[in-house]
């Protein structure tokens, strides 16, 4: 099991799905995975402490859990099969451990809100992590190979840029 966190959660432009990236804590890999909407907005709230005016179901299930003598032990994305991956939440009874089959955003918005550790499955990891190329790196960083930037992998950018035409713009405010 390799442990992970929430890097980030990103909209996809094509679509009204979400990404949540997971990072390896250890090493310089991604897991993305789709997820829908509410989930996404689920866990996104928890992680800026934004409360609900009402519970959410991930509240509600925390809380049930929790009031049942259960706490949530850690989640464990552990499967990846025909493009779907599969989850467990781990539940501690008592000093047994309850696995439950899960969606992974229904499992990660459970670990955010019970602070409980996310881990994927190294099979997993070795299937669908993606490491950042080298070059997008140097472009975070604004370097490449040295201090500079490399105006030639730009230029088709500044070509776009400067061939905008933003007068037509101005003559629509009117």
């Amino acid at each position: 099991m390799i442990e992970v966190i929430i890097d980030s959660v990103r909209v996809s432009l094509m679509s009204q799905h979400r990404i949540v990236v997971l990072k390896d804590t250890m090493q310089d890999r991604y897991l993305p995975i789709w997820i829908g909407p509410f989930e996404a907005d689920a866990i996104t709230m928890e992680l800026q402490e934004m409360p609900p005016q009402r519970p959410l179901t991930h509240d509600l299930l925390t809380t049930v859990i929790r009031e049942l003598g259960g706490r949530i032990a850690h989640i464990l994305v552990n499967e990846l099969r025909n493009d779907v991956y599969y989850a467990r939440v781990v539940i501690d009874v008592d000093g047994e451990q309850i696995e439950i089959d899960s969606r992974p955003s229904d499992a990660i918005n459970l670990a955010v809100r019970a602070k409980a550790p996310i881990f994927v499955a190294e099979s997993v990891m070795d299937k669908a992590s993606v490491e950042p190329d080298e070059d997008v790196e140097q472009a975070r960083s604004g370097k490449d190979d040295g201090n500079e930037i490399d105006e030639k992998k730009l230029s088709a950018f500044v070509d776009f840029v400067e061939g905008l035409d933003l007068e037509d713009l101005e003559d629509q405010d009117d």
